[in-house]
């Protein structure tokens, strides 16, 4: 099954693409409607909560995915250096993850600009925020899908939907910049290998395997057209074996900066135990290392700083407490690294509690549903 990517192009161009749309379409099989009412995609879209309010809130996390250095590239910082000619060709990032080595390296998507001229594009924070979005729209019912045949998941839309609820989360966009987003992200290509001196292994995929539309007007502007997306692999493995945690989305999606948005991601799937007057320990180096959002400061004292700023904004956002920081001091004098001891509230860990509740309940109803098949 190949991408399909729906690119802007001027009105002469506009017959040509009509019919490189057909021809595509006609490979892309949407899927079909048992995908939607499914057990892994219902019970992805079942959350505990007390009231509607609540439920409209929230979405889901997925472990390992959500912890990756997909978005370290900002689109200012890819910008300056397109000009300067130094933009790299492939971004090498290591990490970790649960005491695991990875690198993640990642491909930029190569688009035409309304010029004509083809222009490399890394995913960025706008781009977070649109596959964050998405996935809020696949919990909703009869929106997200789960083809276990396939084994593919995603979600259907419509741009004027996609932007709504942007709109609402406080991030404003044009059409034709989720056009753009959206494009990123089905050529962007995301290689994650694991550094394991026995057991070696990679995974390629871009970041959207599958990106279609369906119109019955002039695609690129249509704010009605159907649009399908279908999800990196990881996020279709953690649907099929119910590994996801859910959070308070419109919150993440309220923070100022992308570093307090992963922050709040990272404390929700790695604080599963939150209790009043528990503590967890965060190191900036950990930080740096497995979010990349912190290289682009020229001084660690600039990216500590940074990082300060987002634990004091989670603090401001209740869902820290508080937060005490002990400076590691080289040979030399110079801090070389921050232990940040954080303390969340009640708010938090009740969040924590009905996420810890709800990833056993989904477990069992699903082993139920299988052997009631």
């Amino acid at each position: 099954m190949h991408n399909i990517i729906i690119s802007h192009e001027k009105p002469s161009d506009a017959a040509i693409m009509a019919h490189q749309i057909k021809k595509s379409s006609e490979a892309f099989e949407p899927p079909i409607s048992e995908s939607f009412n499914c057990p892994q995609i219902e019970l992805f879209q079942e959350f505990l909560y007390n009231n509607a309010e609540q439920r409209e809130k929230m979405s889901n996390a997925i472990p390992l995915w959500d912890c990756l250095p997909r978005y370290s590239m900002s689109r200012q910082a890819a910008h300056k250096m397109r000009k300067a000619e130094t933009l790299p060709s492939l971004l090498n990032i290591p990490c970790q993850y649960l005491g695991q080595n990875f690198v993640v390296q990642i491909q930029p998507a190569r688009i035409f600009d309304d010029n004509e001229n083809v222009v490399e594009y890394y995913p960025s924070a706008n781009e977070e925020l649109i596959e964050d979005a998405l996935r809020k729209i696949a919990s909703l019912q009869n929106q997200g899908f789960f083809d276990e045949k396939r084994h593919r998941s995603g979600v259907t839309f419509t741009i004027y939907q996609l932007r709504e609820e942007l709109k609402k989360r406080g991030h404003t966009r044009s059409h034709k910049e989720i056009v753009l987003s959206l494009q990123i992200l089905a050529r962007s290509i995301i290689e994650i290998k694991t550094e394991n001196k026995k057991n070696k292994a990679f995974g390629i995929s871009s970041y959207f395997r599958q990106l279609s539309s369906v119109s019955r007007s002039d695609l690129i502007e249509d704010n009605k057209a159907k649009w399908y997306v279908e999800f990196h692999p990881l996020i279709t493995q953690a649907i099929n074996e119910i590994d996801y945690r859910q959070y308070n989305y419109a919150q993440m999606m309220g923070h100022s900066t992308q570093i307090a948005r992963w922050l709040h991601k990272y404390l929700v799937i790695k604080f599963t135990c939150a209790e009043l007057g528990k503590e967890f320990e965060v190191r900036f180096s950990t930080v740096k290392r497995d979010s990349g959002l912190l290289e682009a400061y020229g001084r660690n004292r600039d990216a500590m700083d940074a990082l300060k700023k987002a634990f004091t904004e989670l603090t401001n956002d209740e869902i820290l407490l508080s937060f005490n920081e002990n400076r590691v001091i080289g040979s030399q004098g110079k801090v070389e690294d921050i232990v940040y001891t954080i303390f969340p509230t009640i708010k938090f860990s009740m969040e924590v509690k009905a996420s810890n509740k709800r990833c056993v309940n989904t477990k069992s109803l699903l082993e139920n549903m299988s052997k009631n098949r």
